[in-house]
């Protein structure tokens, strides 16, 4: 492997950064490119299981993510009248069975910490890739600034809306899937009047709709949830969000437990998000490139598990072009795809069912997962 030789990742999310931090580790030399005009707390709660605080026990911040995020003993499943669907353990158990801890975190927080394990200097800001031109040797990147790169390989790690999927199979949009999410955060002390026990880890449940809801720091000052409701058209055109009323949240979930109506009520500010679909890949890569996590295999939230399959995605594509360098890219890339697709393909559908952890099941398929410890399939398995 050249000391010239350089990796471009498109996208400096929660993906985008992972999969810099275990290609850097692995002795790539490696450019992220980011849109955003700087870092900023964006989002709000994520959860990250015991097979993703695996790959940040690689990169040196697993201790520093545990002590930032809430720990749930459970993920507990309740329906709307406020009877258990599910106790799953998590907790001491997760540690013990599956090798790492569950946590519960603010994204914007885990974000911050994720850009302390890449180099100094190799994320770039203000970067709107206009263009890709793939030559016999590399890829000329060109930005809306009027800058440009090149690279060997090019990482498309740029969510849903990815411009380099487009580039690999030309414009689509991605297709609305019928539902919502509404998110809000409350400050926990806002909470501490009722009598009810306001859980660390709780999905709600009814026939159509739930919500999620969680802790998203170590000292539970701030409660999350996240919704999923069916709406038949979005009514928000291209925006990413839009703000949601306390009135159309009361109506949404109209005859939840009395806790339920208390996390409306206490809520600082609703956002409503259009959930959005793409039909699986044909490919993953193409030439010189190669894509990752939401740009590749975009899935509904209800699973939790979104961010960490791009996290693992990064993990094993660093590990597949380890095993190939970049001077054989291509096959590293077939390799990446058969040792990632079933796995990717199971928790997406799982995910857009949503039916994880409803009743009483053993997650360890998803939580147990050890990347590094499976034999890698051969390219040809995918």
């Amino acid at each position: 492997m050249g000391a010239t030789q350089r990796i471009a990742i498109v996208g400096a999310g929660l993906g985008g950064v992972a999969a810099a931090a275990s290609l850097q580790q692995a002795g790539f030399e490696v450019d992220l490119y980011e849109q955003a005009p700087q870092f900023s707390r964006l989002g709000a709660g994520i959860h990250m299981g015991p097979n993703v605080l695996k790959i940040f026990r690689r990169q040196g911040i697993e201790k520093q993510v545990e002590a930032m995020g809430s720990h749930p003993d459970f993920w507990l499943s309740r329906d709307q009248d406020g009877e258990y669907m599910s106790r799953i353990p998590l907790g001491d158990f997760a540690r013990k069975e599956y090798g790492a801890a569950y946590i519960t975190v603010h994204r914007g927080d885990l974000h911050a910490l994720q850009m302390t394990a890449v180099k100094p200097g190799s994320v770039h800001f203000n970067k709107h890739l206009a263009s890709l031109d793939e030559s016999g040797s590399d890829v000329l990147l060109k930005f809306a600034d009027g800058t440009q790169a090149r690279a060997d390989i090019v990482i498309g790690a740029d969510g849903i809306n990815s411009r380099v999927r487009e580039h690999l199979l030309g414009a689509e949009a991605p297709t609305y899937s019928g539902w919502v999410g509404h998110r809000a955060l409350i400050p926990a002390h806002k909470l501490a009047k009722y009598d009810f026990n306001f859980e660390d880890c709780v999905k709600w449940w009814s026939g159509d709709r739930h919500l999620m809801v969680y802790y998203t720091t170590a000292k539970r000052d701030e409660y999350y949830f996240v919704s999923g409701v069916p709406q038949a058209e979005w009514e928000g055109g291209h925006a990413s969000f839009v703000d949601c009323s306390r009135e159309a949240m009361f109506d949404a979930f109209k005859g939840y437990h009395p806790s339920v109506q208390a996390l409306i009520e206490n809520a600082e500010s609703i956002t409503k998000w259009p959930l959005l679909n793409r039909q699986p890949l044909p490919v993953w890569s193409k030439g010189r490139m190669v894509l990752l996590g939401d740009a590749c295999h975009p899935m509904k939230p209800h699973m939790a598990q979104g961010a960490a399959m791009a996290i693992e995605d990064g993990a094993m594509l660093a590990r597949c072009l380890m095993e190939t360098g970049l001077n054989d890219y291509a096959t590293g890339f077939r390799l990446y795809e058969a040792n990632r697709k079933e796995r990717a393909s199971r928790v997406q559908a799982v995910s857009n069912a949503n039916t994880w952890l409803r009743t009483q099941e053993d997650p360890s398929w998803v939580f147990g997962y050890e990347l590094f410890d499976h034999p890698l399939k051969s390219e040809n398995a995918a």
